[in-house]
């Protein structure tokens, strides 16, 4: 031993040994998990909207007109535990805004007691964060986390500075954003250092497209353990931006799996390609994402297996991004049985369709809408 003490090289805010750890094999978010367990869907996942405000006007953010000023009450936290309680087969909780950890009051009496709470249950949790904050609004949670989802759509401040503050309604310095730029960089890859699981997603859109391998390889020297790549379609916030073909979506995401470090988990999402589809060069686009190793498609949690709760009106929405008006409130109403209004809805119904070969649910309501309005999906099957 030679007099030396041995080193504890266990991150210091790794999960507990006996969490499974999350892989492409297990991703308790995909509807498809409790589709395959239960015969239906099943509510086994609920996100809350915890805050209103945040620092940054991100051009492409889904909830961008619902951003605030000022901050109303929450709803008192012993009743929201209680409809937790309820939920017969809860699985998952995500914690959104807005900035979660934009008040340190919030980030101490909402975060810590949800995130607590999933902890002692069992049950998985995600914060969406910018992570431009100090280090120390995450320190207070980071033990009872499991995944830090952050936005990562920039190469350089620049890019930082014109994307994320480009509806501010006032002027921001480039010098200002550029120090939150590297705070966010700083603490992204102290984060993935200190244990915790750091899930950076990505928009395909007009400003990103085509340099997404510039995205990858910056995400990779960040240390996260998984690269999420999304579509951006123009909803709400962001109706008035240019829209990318689906072609250059395709050719983005070719690109990607060329150049992708293979040892980091790449989760794509909302899609618009399906193994249901005619298109020759979307069904191998589909084959290849079936058959990459680290690879995987996760299906439309949103009104399949997941509800929305705004935790200052209690309201229960299908979507975070509230497109479809709300379905019941927390204040009145259980979570399942909100939720199971929802399935006998017809917007439910028109693309409540599965192909077991495939591994898929269906569209996501908004893609549906979008590329494929004379479409029956509950009349088409897999051709994989």
């Amino acid at each position: 031993m030679h007099g030396f003490a041995a080193t504890n090289l266990t991150p210091r805010f790794a999960p507990p040994a006996d969490l499974t750890p999350l892989t492409p094999q297990y991703d308790p978010w995909d509807p498809i998990r409790s589709l395959q367990r239960y015969g239906r869907h099943t509510l086994t996942s609920v996100e809350f909207t915890v805050t209103h405000l945040c620092n940054m006007r991100c051009e492409h953010c889904a909830v961008g007109d619902s951003l605030t000023m000022t901050e109303a009450p929450h709803l008192p936290m012993d009743l929201i535990l209680r409809r937790l309680d309820e939920v017969e087969n809860l699985e998952t909780i995500s914690l959104t805004g807005g900035e979660p950890t934009f008040r340190e009051e919030t980030v101490r009496e909402i975060l810590l007691p949800l995130l607590k709470y999933a902890r002692s249950r069992g049950i998985r949790s995600q914060l969406n964060s910018n992570v431009t904050l100090d280090y120390s609004r995450y320190e207070i949670i980071a033990p009872y986390l499991d995944v830090m989802h952050i936005s990562i759509n920039y190469t350089e401040a620049s890019d930082f500075h014109e994307v994320g503050f480009a509806r501010t309604g006032r002027s921001v310095s480039p010098a200002a954003t550029s120090k939150l730029y590297e705070r966010m960089m700083e603490n992204a890859r102290k984060l993935s250092q200190d244990g915790v699981f750091v899930s950076a997603e990505s928009m395909i859109n007009y400003r990103t497209y085509n340099k997404m391998d510039k995205i990858h390889k910056l995400i990779v020297e960040m240390g996260c353990k998984r690269h999420e790549v999304h579509p951006m379609y123009p909803s709400s916030f962001a109706s008035n931006l240019p829209v990318i073909t689906r072609d250059q979506m395709l050719d983005t995401i070719n690109g990607l799996l060329d150049i992708r470090d293979p040892d980091v988990w790449m989760l794509f999402g909302t899609l618009p390609f399906f193994a249901c589809g005619s298109d020759k060069k979307e069904l191998a686009l589909v084959r290849r994402l079936a058959s990459e190793p680290n690879v995987t498609v996760r299906n439309d949690p949103d009104g399949r297996n997941r509800v929305n709760v705004n935790l200052f009106s209690g309201d229960v929405y299908v979507t975070d991004f509230a497109s479809i008006p709300p379905f019941g409130n927390v204040q009145s109403e259980k979570l399942d049985d909100v939720f199971a209004k929802w399935q006998d809805h017809s917007l439910q119904k028109k693309v409540n369709c599965h192909c077991p070969s495939a591994g898929c649910c269906g569209p996501n309501l908004l893609v549906s809408d979008m590329y494929f309005k004379e479409v029956d999906f509950t009349r088409r099957q897999s051709l994989i």
